[in-house]
């Protein structure tokens, strides 16, 4: 999913990295031919997706095949994107367009000369569509290299409906009122939050809304760009908000050795599944999906959230994330790769995954109306309205080795955090010393 963000593993995912397999079921995939310009080519294609989400990307790539006659494979890489292109490539089997879930990643690939700029038609619809943040955030050194095709709105928190009314609770609009109403929740004889503790970045989700909200913008930027150091005051002062949360039994469903079990579609499903052991999970908008196509829940009935709310004081924060499709210069079919970015840019493309669910888009020419239902119709205006005073995940901006390999730097730090939130100040120290590591490197 975002990033990793949503990846809902699955055997086939495993198969697929085990044998080198290009798609779940074999060979290429293909909607349509017949003459047409690019009939007879084979773009391939790799992301963190898996899944539904995989089986809705696939959606969008059919529509091309049927559009431009070229067939298509997917590649599913798991959470460790960089590493598994990177790979690929020295082994002489790179994909042509690479789905890259961190802006880290994508300056690391620009600045190791492996991806192509993308054409004079992406960056004109790039121009016309989209809001300019997510141009700055798909360039490196004033060149575009990276086209936004799914976003994510990365500040709901989900609910279910009937756990909030049999509790008597409302949906709060601060994080000290978040904290009570979970209790509340508690009373009723449902935990409040599941969280996702096996699945490092959903913490680093946590933190970040914390943070952009108590600490502001300013230092929010600066935080992710390293200029500010993780030892800073108001780094700390965000772990122990966090901390407060994570060590009470109370809120967390199974206590912290619970949520370091529980993955992210596990979150999900001890909510919304046939046995709800929580009433809250906090992620992106792309909840809904796993909320929808895994446990059918209807959105907005079954399913619901709330913005995440103001920590002290501050505003409620707007953080995004979102996956970047690429061109990979080593590619067999780049050019072809090419003529897909040019498609995705289309709100024609953004329209065949929105349909399908579980998705945003940050094209402000794709209708609201090709989204299926009200809340997510919601979510995206509200994410394209926030136009460039929306903040891109931090750890996504950071380095992968920091900010996005599993089991490692801030993922790992952030896990060790929750299993003993007890000095958020040592946690602050143990996250510089990565940090500075990873951005020196």
């Amino acid at each position: 999913m975002m990033r990793r963000r949503t990846t809902l593993l699955t055997g086939c995912t495993a198969l697929a990295l085990a044998l080198g397999a290009t798609a779940c079921g074999g060979g290429p995939v293909s909607a349509g031919g017949g003459d047409k310009a690019l009939s007879g080519q084979t773009v391939t294609v790799a992301g963190v997706w898996s899944g539904s989400e995989q089986k809705n990307f696939q959606k969008v790539l059919d529509a091309f095949t049927a559009k431009t006659g070229a067939e298509t494979r997917f590649v599913s890489t798991g959470d460790n994107v960089s590493t598994v292109v990177g790979s690929k490539i020295e082994g002489g089997n790179a994909p042509d367009v690479v789905m890259v879930p961190q802006v880290g990643v994508l300056q690391q690939f620009a600045k190791k000369g492996w991806l192509k700029p993308l054409s004079a038609a992406t960056a004109k619809s790039v121009d016309a569509g989209y809001a300019p943040v997510w141009k700055k955030y798909g360039s490196v050194d004033g060149t575009l290299y990276g086209l936004y095709f799914k976003a994510a709105h990365k500040s709901t928190v989900w609910y279910s409906p009937d756990a909030l009314a049999q509790a008597g609770v409302k949906p709060p609009k601060t994080y000290d009122e978040m904290l009570k109403a979970g209790h509340t929740v508690s009373d009723s004889g449902l935990a409040a939050f599941a969280v996702a503790g096996q699945d490092g970045w959903t913490l680093t989700d946590w933190f970040e809304n914390i943070y952009l909200s108590q600490a502001g913008p300013e230092k929010y930027d600066a935080l992710a760009a390293h200029k500010l150091k993780w030892t800073d005051a108001s780094v700390v002062q965000a772990l122990g908000t966090l901390g407060k949360l994570f060590k009470d039994q109370q809120l967390v469903a199974g206590g912290q050795k619970g949520a370091l079990n529980t993955d992210f579609p596990g979150s999900v499903e001890k909510v919304f599944g046939p046995k709800p052991q929580a009433g809250l999970v906090y992620e992106g908008d792309f909840v809904a999906g796993v909320a929808h196509d895994q446990f059918q829940r209807t959105i907005g009935k079954d399913a619901d959230f709330f913005p995440f709310p103001a920590v002290g004081g501050g505003t409620a924060p707007v953080v995004s994330g979102g996956d970047a499709a690429v061109v990979l210069k080593d590619g067999k079919n780049a050019e072809a790769g090419m003529k897909l970015m040019e498609y995705l840019a289309t709100p024609e493309a953004a329209a065949v995954w929105a349909k399908a669910g579980g998705f945003l888009s940050p094209n402000r020419k794709l209708d609201l109306a090709s989204y299926g239902d009200d809340v997510t119709r919601a979510t995206a205006k509200s994410l394209v309205g926030a136009g460039d005073s929306v903040r891109f995940d931090m750890s996504d901006q950071a380095p992968a080795a920091f900010g996005g390999t599993k089991g490692a730097g801030e993922w790992k730090l952030l896990q060790d955090f929750l299993r003993d939130p007890s000095d958020p100040k040592g946690t602050a120290a143990k996250l510089e010393a990565a940090a500075a590591k990873a951005y020196q490197d």
